[in-house]
């Protein structure tokens, strides 16, 4: 039997209190577990993504008063403005950007990926991160500067090591954590920048890596299990906390151990 089966449930104390937080992507999955830490370690989290329905029903889910939500594309400069002023109007500044939107409509070989496909995922994985990076900056009324802000991005380890089928969103996340080392040395020492990078997560978005054989792919990880959406949202909190105030720059890998043990390609 592995050791630690499940992930950690327990919060540390408050280390958010106070502090405001952007989670994009966040109606489901990882982005909705990040949200959900934030808040039980005592942030305000601004939420957003697309389906409206879907972020409104997400945002029934937390205490009253901890959340605010507007859906939309990330990758619409008309939707960044819209969430932007209200985070400054509702939350008077932000603390914590989380990068997490992110999309993977093909799968499959390079040699035939549409190219319309890729410029799709670069626009929304890469450009996107970008943008909404470049949008906090750039908004006086958050303060994001001069609150010490921090930048935590969602790679994959699919940027790091060849995955078959993955191939283009591989190297949109391989764009992402270069991104994140670059940003990180430019936005230094106000702001730190990092990013995590998991293997397969049980979410809906990675469902057809898994669905139908999780056993057999969870054998091949060392730890035994695929990831659950709470070990990265407890490597996330960790990044944007002050207990990792001496880190930026990093990529920091979930995997159970699979890249070390000659797993993924």
């Amino acid at each position: 039997m592995p050791q630690d089966s499940t992930p950690a449930t327990a919060h540390p104390a408050q280390r958010f209190r106070g502090r405001k937080a952007l989670v994009t992507g966040a109606s489901r999955g990882i982005g909705l577990a990040i949200a959900h830490r934030l808040v039980a370690e005592g942030a305000r989290v601004f939420l957003t993504a697309r389906g409206g329905e879907q972020l409104l029903a997400a945002a029934h889910g937390f205490p009253d008063g901890s959340v605010m939500a507007i859906s939309g594309r990330a990758d619409d400069p008309d939707h960044r403005a819209q969430v932007l002023a209200d985070v400054e109007q509702y939350f008077g500044g932000l603390d914590i950007l989380v990068n997490n939107a992110g999309i993977n409509p093909v799968y499959g070989p390079l040699e035939t990926v549409e190219l319309d496909a890729a410029r799709k995922i670069f626009e929304v994985n890469v450009l996107g991160t970008l943008a909404w990076t470049q949008a906090v900056l750039a908004h006086p009324g958050l303060g994001f500067r001069a609150r010490g802000g921090n930048v935590v991005n969602v790679s994959s380890v699919s940027g790091d090591v060849p995955a078959a089928g993955l191939g283009l969103y591989g190297i949109s996340k391989a764009a992402v954590s270069h991104l994140t080392r670059t940003l990180a040395m430019e936005l230094a020492p106000e702001i730190r920048v990092n990013a995590v990078a998991p293997a397969v997560v049980k979410t809906k978005f990675a469902g057809a890596l898994y669905e139908g054989r999780e056993a057999e792919v969870a054998a091949s990880y060392p730890l035994g299990r695929l990831g659950e959406p709470d070990d990265v949202a407890s490597a996330v909190a960790y990044l944007a906390s002050a207990d990792a105030s001496w880190v930026t720059g990093q990529i920091l890998t979930l995997d159970g151990g699979l890249h070390n043990a000659g797993g993924l390609g």
